[in-house]
This record gives C-alpha cells, structure tokens and sequence, in this order.
C-alpha cells in the first residue's frame, strides 16, 4: 500500500480526534537505532509518536498488534518509512560486559600461576591424578567413577603455586569442560597406558585445540601389566600431538597416580610451559574472572567458586557475577580456610551473591555498590527479554513445525540437581537423546531440592522431573501424586540416559523398581563410643523397615546412601516402625548424622513390565 494511502486511512473526517493531551510534541526524528524484538510502545517512544498511531496504523495492514506486542524488521520499516524516518539495526549490547578489557601497564604486571586443566576419557585417571598431586582423597564418594562436579585447586611445586581445574570426563559433560578449557593455561590430557585413545580423549584435544592452549599427555597407569606408552604415543601423533623425542614440540609423561611414580616429572613439566607462557597478571587493579561452580545452599544461600583471573579480589567488594551482584562477605580457599583477599589465577568460595549464577558467568567487581547494582540489574533485565523472546519464539516455531510435520513428538523434562553445573550436564546429555524422531524438550534446569513450584510447572507441561542428587520432601512428594507428575531420582548419569532412552524407544522394563517405604526426622542424636552416632527419630510417613536402604536427607540434598545398622523401638530391636511411632537407629558406616536430617527408607521390589 502507497505512502498516500496510509495517510488516507489516518486522516479520515470521522476519525476520532486525539486529544491535545495525547499529542506527542512535535519534534522531527530522522533516523532510529533499534534492537531486535522492540515492542509498538517501545518504537512509539523512539519516533515520538502516539502508540494508539502505530497500532491503528498496522491494523489498516491487517495486523492487530498490541502496545506489548514485538515488531519484526518489516513492520518496523514500514511504520519508519511512513513517518520518513530511516531504521538502522543494531545488535543488542549487554549494557556492560563482564570481560576484562582494560589494557595493563607493564610495569604493574606480575607473574601469576598457572591454570591447568586436566581432561581425558572417563576411568582414565583425572581424579586419581589430582588426587596423588593434592595428596588428599577427592573420588570417595563419587558415584559411577565420574567427578560430579568441577572443582579447582592450588598446590605448592617447587615453591610455586599451580591451580587446578579439575573437569569430569564424561561426554555429557562437554560444556562444562569446554568452559574449563576456555580459562585454562595449560591442559593435561591423560590416557591410559592400557586403554589407549578413546572419544573423550579426542573432544578434550579439540577443546584445547579450539582454545590454543598447550597440552602435555599423562600417560597413566604405567604400573598395570599391559600398559604400553608407544601405543598411546602413535595414535596422538596422528592428531597431530608429536612426541618431543620423536622431533616433535608436545611433552609426553609416563606416570601412574597409584604409585606416585612420574608426577613430580608432570608438575615440572607443568612449570617449564608456564615459563615459556610467562604468564603475568595485574595483582592492584579490581578483580574479574570466571565462575567455576554455583550452588544454592539453604543455611548459606548462594555459594559460588570463582577463579581469580586479573586484580585482587577483596572481602567486602561489590561484585557483579553475569545478572547477580552482592558483596563479598565471607572468602574460602581450596583447604576451607577463609581469606581476606585472592590474587590472580587463585579459586575462592564466596558468599554474598544475590542470587545463584551460571557456571561460566564472567564476573567484575566495581568500586562503587550503586554502580555494581545498577550494572547487574540491567543485565538481569536484558537476560530475562532475552529469556522470554527465546521461549515465545521456540514455542511458535515448534508449534508450526509439529503441525507441518504431523509426526515429531517431544518428552518435556525438568532437570534439578545439587548444583549448576552438573543440573547443566544432565540436561545437556539428556537432550542429546533422540530416537525415532522423537525429543527430549528441556524446560528448566536449575540447582537446588525439587520443590511444589517444579511439580506445578512440570504438571502444566506434561514434564517428567529428573532430580539428580536431591531428594523431594514429603510434602512435594505428595503433590507430586495429586498432580500425576512422575518424579525420577538418579545419581549416576549413565543410568538417567540408559533410562530415558529406553522408554522413548518404549522398551522400558525394568526387572527391580525402587520403593520408598517411609520417612523419619532425627530429633536428638546420641554418640556411643563403641555404635557410632544413634539417631531418635520420629517417623513422619510411611513406616522404616529393618535391613532396608536409607537415605540421609540434609535441607533438600542426599548426604549420604547406605543401609540401616540397626532399628530399635525403646531397648528392643523392631522389624519396622510405622509413622508416628518414636525408635532410635544407626547407619552402616555412618556417623555424620545432625538434628534435622531426614532419613528416608526405600527397598527394592520387583515389578512386572508395562
């Protein structure tokens, strides 16, 4: 339609006359900038017109939008060329980035440690060769020999200090070490001298490729009997890692985390790169850096691990850590001392944060507390359009695709886990999954116990909750049933993927289903020197069974799983204590049980295949 025709339709006689009120002051605008999703309100302002103009104008199109409603890039051109105004498109800018671009004086740089990350395939030894270095025992307690969660570490070599990465090496976790790989300095890659190279090896190569950060290969497990370093060594050199002795520039160590023999080569070696590195840091200027890993503890609130990239970070800072910001009120090294300041290339816990961050989230501290909140609300405002734009967007999209199709089929799912980054994980790994056309449709993923809120979104959506180390409480449990969600809870990812790929593939059939029998709350605890810690315990649902599996349940999260040592009503033993009885029991091999904990009971029964 011509330029005069929409000025017909806007000029009619019978029109309704805007109020001297409603009048914009007439100020000539000849070029906009705007960003993608502007809504008729929001292009109203920036040409200084009425909104009721726009929308009326766009009605005569055929288009009946709203004041909220998001413009596309015709329509805004249109609306321009009306009013002869030229639009120009411009990206949607953070209104402050996070990154440390300052560039430093040479004479305030310092030498900083180095940042090592350690990658390879699963059950080759990452965590063992950590563990030989750090001289302490990281993988008790770890489920299926994968490290859950990123952690980062600081050791003392020859009088110098080395920080450690330590990343999972599972493939489900390829963003989380991605993002390791993208702070790092210095990458191990271990192989096993008896396995050879595997998948993960690869992709933990690429990383490092991707990132250009120079690799030294572990070669672990040399004590074992078919171990054979030159196997390891010509399978690398066809990716284009050639040994230094065969002329090449990458170093190559023969090790074995079990008997320590060949570490202190890796830590020199380690050392030999940084030199080449010279690697250097500004200590005096504020800090930024990266977040390592986030979680949200219910007597701490958030709890983030962040590594000191640049400047010092102090206690008392204000912080901006991607949308959150608070101050820094309490500081804890790797030993679990707490610290006053951190220099570069240093991992520190740090409470204070408004909210939990995202694992990989820059942060940036201000002088200025007004400054540091007005930056982050800004970027929680701009994160949460962008949110929202992603989600309408998807849902059209997916809606017109499924009509056009007619076959493409989507399993909702709810993933919640003890921390960002391995709630992260899962849903990266679960969504990996696709059999037959049809999909697993992630929608949401967040740290923390599942709550009635999760049970409520996941109803709406027809969604399957997947807790990965957390527990529901009984009242979650029981909503949980009102509103026929089914609420599946793993520890080890593997048995999650196997899980679901299982049922989409409609071969689920498991032979042995876990049956929660009851709960009880510990309200006193006693210590006896030859039993270990007695809990009294008021049963609270369901009834405790002698000889079962049980759980301990601290604010939400799984602390421990084990089995019942014993279960006693007043000084008898008890086959199972019904709900509102008091007994007193005790864990197998466990005594770090607290007033408030939860023990949950849960057998393994038997049932028939759907």
């Amino acid at each position: 339609m011509a330029k005069q025709t929409y000025k017909k339709h806007l000029n009619k006689k019978n029109a309704k006359p805007i109020s001297n009120e409603d009048k914009k002051e007439e100020i000539k605008i000849e070029a906009i900038n705007y960003t993608d999703g502007i809504t008729v309100g929001e292009l109203a302002n920036k040409i200084n017109k009425n909104s009721g103009e726009l929308i009326k104008l766009l009605f005569m199109l055929g288009k009946a939008l709203t004041i909220n409603s998001p413009l596309d890039d015709e329509n805004v051109e249109l609306i321009c060329v009306e009013y002869g105004i030229t639009p120009t498109k411009i990206d949607e800018e953070e209104e402050e980035s996070l990154a440390d671009t300052e560039i430093d004086n040479p004479d305030d740089l310092r030498q900083r440690a180095p940042i090592v990350t350690i990658m390879g395939h699963v059950d080759h030894g990452k965590t063992s060769i950590l563990d030989a270095i750090r001289s302490s025992n990281v993988t008790s307690g770890e489920f299926g020999g994968i490290t859950q969660h990123i952690g980062a570490y600081q050791v003392d070599v020859n009088g110098k200090k080395v920080t450690f990465l330590d990343t999972p090496g599972h493939e489900a976790f390829t963003a989380m070490r991605a993002r390791g790989a993208s702070v790092t300095d210095v990458s191990i890659i271990v192989v096993a001298a008896d396995d050879g190279v595997m998948p993960q090896t690869r992709e933990a190569i690429d990383h490092s490729k991707a990132a250009k950060v120079p690799m030294i290969v572990a070669v672990n497990k040399m004590d074992k009997p078919g171990a054979n370093p030159d196997k390891v060594k010509n399978a690398l050199s066809e990716l284009d890692l050639m040994p230094e002795e065969w002329g090449g520039d990458t170093i190559y160590v023969n090790c074995s985390a079990k008997t320590g023999d060949g570490l202190q080569e890796l830590l020199e070696s380690i050392l030999v790169v940084a030199e080449v590195k010279d690697l250097k840091a500004n200590p005096s200027k504020l800090a930024t850096g990266t977040v390592i890993e986030a979680k949200l503890d219910k007597g701490r609130g958030p709890v983030t691990t962040l590594l000191v990239q640049n400047g010092t970070l102090h206690q008392g800072d204000s912080i901006v850590v991607g949308a959150c910001y608070g101050k820094v009120r309490k500081m804890t090294n790797d030993k679990g001392e707490e610290i006053n300041e951190a220099p570069p290339s240093m991992p520190v816990e740090v409470i204070g944060l408004n909210d939990v961050p995202v694992a990989g989230d820059n942060f940036k501290v201000f002088a200025d507390d007004k400054d540091a909140r007005a930056v982050a609300q800004a970027r929680n405002k701009t994160k949460i359009e962008k949110e929202r734009k992603a989600t309408s967007a998807m849902s059209l999209d997916d809606l017109s695709s499924q009509i056009a199709s007619g076959d493409i089929k989507e399993v909702p799912v709810l993933v919640k886990a003890d921390v960002q980054g391995t709630a992260e994980a899962v849903a990266s790994s679960l969504s990996k999954i696709e059999v037959d056309g049809v999909k697993v449709n992630i929608i949401r993923q967040s740290a923390g116990s599942i709550s009635e809120s999760d049970v409520i979104l996941a109803s709406v959506s027809h969604a399957v909750i997947y807790g990965f180390n957390v527990r529901p409480n009984a009242t979650v449990r029981k909503k949980a049933q009102e509103e026929g969600v089914e609420i599946r809870l793993h520890n080890i990812i593997y048995k999650a993927v196997e899980e679901m790929e299982a049922a989409m593939k409609g071969m689920l059939a498991p032979v042995f289903e876990e049956v929660v029998t009851g709960q009880a709350e510990v309200r006193k605890t006693y210590k006896v020197s030859k039993v270990g810690t007695i809990a009294g315990c008021m049963v609270t649902e369901g009834k405790i069974v002698k000889e079962s599996g049980v759980r301990l349940i601290r604010d939400g999260i799984v602390i421990y799983t084990g089995k019942l040592g014993s279960l006693k009503r007043f000084e008898n033993d008890a086959k199972e204590v019904v709900s509102g009885y008091e007994c007193g029991m005790t864990i197998e091999n466990f005594n770090d049980i607290k007033e408030g904990d939860i023990i949950e009971g849960y057998v393994d029964q038997e049932v028939k295949p759907e």
